[in-house]
């Protein structure tokens, strides 16, 4: 676990580094995001990630770990607007977005190492392709439950499936960087 746990905060490393640089180009344009928003831009990568892997030919070139560091970073925003709910203006600085970026990734990260140990690192034998329809699988659980106004009867709520999207692509980015 110990080389999962350095991997994993490598490949945070890179996705919380363009983070940060966004929010130097843009601000903090992406808290007028509503859920459904952020959840159909995650939908948009894994769509794509799944057409690079499904066809031969790529007419713009950038491949499947950009996108992966996008769902990475998209669902911290949307742990983020959970939190602290949608404004109408940009308002958080680049120094408060990090902190709160950090705060989410430590939540998740040690959700990820419990889930680790229970599962004996189980996703080391899996395939990119099969990590990239699991986070299709939670992207069309969270647009059920955001269309269930949130609701939920026996199952774990949006951030859980966040959460593990977030950790689903970082397992793939883990795969990449090993290929």
């Amino acid at each position: 676990m110990q080389d999962t746990s350095k991997q994993y905060d490598a490949v945070i490393d890179t996705c919380k580094s363009l983070f940060i640089k966004k929010m130097g180009d843009y601000g903090s344009a992406w808290r007028i995001l509503r859920l459904p928003s952020l959840t159909d831009q995650i939908f948009i990568k894994a769509q794509r990630i799944r057409s690079l892997q499904q066809n031969d030919v790529r007419k713009v070139d950038e491949g499947e770990a950009s996108e992966f560091v996008g769902i990475i970073n998209y669902c911290i925003m949307a742990l983020i607007q959970l939190e602290k709910g949608v404004v109408e203006q940009p308002d958080m600085s680049t120094e408060e977005a990090a902190k709160l970026y950090q705060e989410k990734v430590t939540v998740t990260k040690q959700l990820m190492e419990d889930k680790n140990h229970d599962y004996g690192e189980a996703w080391r034998d899996m395939r990119v392709s099969s990590l990239t329809d699991l986070i299709l699988q939670k992207l069309l659980r969270v647009k059920q439950i955001e269309d269930n106004e949130g609701k939920t009867v026996v199952s774990e709520g949006i951030d859980a499936n966040y959460q593990d999207m977030i950790n689903y692509a970082i397992f793939a980015m883990i795969h990449l960087n090993e290929n």
